[in-house]
């Protein structure tokens, strides 16, 4: 059963004005707040953001500071959230902010989107929530409610279809209130009409106008494509320690974790006699009556590759090889930034010999 629902905006900001989470963000909404949060919410749940929100604001109160944060400060903020591309786009964007448009975002959906890492659902989201225009923001959440809403069994991975369901978010859109619609409907999104087949409909405002949920299809809903399979890739994982520290590895400036520290590492499996080999290779050598103490195997998944991560706690000696630097344990944990791909890892990296 296909179809219109009537007006959903009554019900729908009744229920928000209730319901609403208190957030740092809503209680001051300007565009840089609403900027920041939007990015820092992108692939992240809210409670695992808030205190990077917090700690980031604290930290860099404006887009002038942002703009002028060198990049190890702004991946330190950044540590735990991952895809830190996210981050290089922020300072990218400020920049360009306070070069074309005096420190200040501009009110406009259409300029927004024309700053590094703003696309269409975050300039939605600023343009309406900051600044009061009537502009759609569809996230995954908004697509969710509305193939809900409308028993709509469109792909809403395939553009044209996310096409349909903007302009009927827009036509339910109301004038006087745009940013609170859009931030009601993915709060709906967030904490009822939850993914995977488990909606809270018995808890949902709109459940007497949902197409859906009076054709019993919810749990069906939305049909999307499915991820492709991630590439496994094996990772050698090596924590040298020596009278100076551990030492640190720079990533290249391009491709995965660009431009951050690891733990010294080969992206291949290696046997311990390789390993050693290749560190001879480097000029480091490894102290023989140390007894090599193996690393607990560790995963991390990234967007379109698994790291399956083996390896060994070594007791090294020798200079730092190029892109690396011996770092003693509090720089490890203040200054150096390390993605979360290797948090089971982080202890060995933080501590004393």
């Amino acid at each position: 059963m296909k179809g219109r629902p009537g007006p959903i905006a009554p019900a729908l900001l009744a229920w928000f004005r209730q319901n609403a989470r208190t957030l740092p963000f809503r209680q001051d909404p300007t565009p840089y707040h609403i900027w920041v949060s939007e990015i820092m919410l992108q692939q992240t749940r809210v409670a695992a953001a808030l205190e990077h929100y917090r700690r980031f604001m604290a930290a860099l109160p404006s887009v002038q500071a942002l703009a002028a944060c060198p990049d190890e400060e702004l991946f330190k903020l950044w540590e735990g959230l991952g895809y830190y591309s996210r981050a290089r786009n922020l300072k990218k964007a400020a920049q360009r902010v306070c070069e074309e448009y005096g420190g200040q975002l501009p009110a406009s959906y259409e300029e927004l989107q024309k700053l590094p890492g703003i696309g269409a659902y975050t300039a939605g989201a600023i343009a309406s929530i900051a600044f009061g225009l009537p502009a759609p923001a569809v996230d995954g959440n908004v697509l969710r409610v509305f193939a809900r809403l409308y028993n709509d069994d469109g792909n809403i991975a395939d553009p044209a279809v996310k096409k349909v369901f903007t302009r009927r978010v827009m036509d339910q859109q109301p004038a006087a209130s745009p940013g609170p619609f859009n931030e009601a409907l993915m709060e709906l999104g967030a904490l009822v009409c939850l993914p995977g087949g488990a909606p809270l409909c018995g808890a949902c405002p709109l459940a007497g106008q949902c197409l859906a949920n009076a054709a019993g299809t919810q749990n069906d809903l939305p049909v999307k494509t499915p991820p492709k399979a991630r590439r496994v890739q094996p990772v050698t994982v090596l924590i040298l320690r020596s009278a100076a520290g551990c030492l640190l590895q720079k990533r290249p400036e391009k491709g995965l974790l660009a431009g951050l520290w690891q733990p010294f590492l080969f992206e291949e499996q290696l046997t311990l006699d390789e390993a050693l080999a290749r560190l001879a290779g480097l000029g480091l050598s490894v102290r023989g009556d140390v007894p090599p103490r193996p690393l607990h195997p560790a995963k991390h998944i990234f967007s379109h590759v698994e790291w399956h991560m083996t390896g060994w706690e070594l007791e090294a000696a020798g200079p730092a090889p190029a892109g690396c630097v011996w770092a003693a344990p509090e720089q490890a944990a203040e200054r150096y930034a390390l993605p979360g791909a290797f948090k089971a890892y982080r202890p060995l990296l933080t501590a004393g010999r």
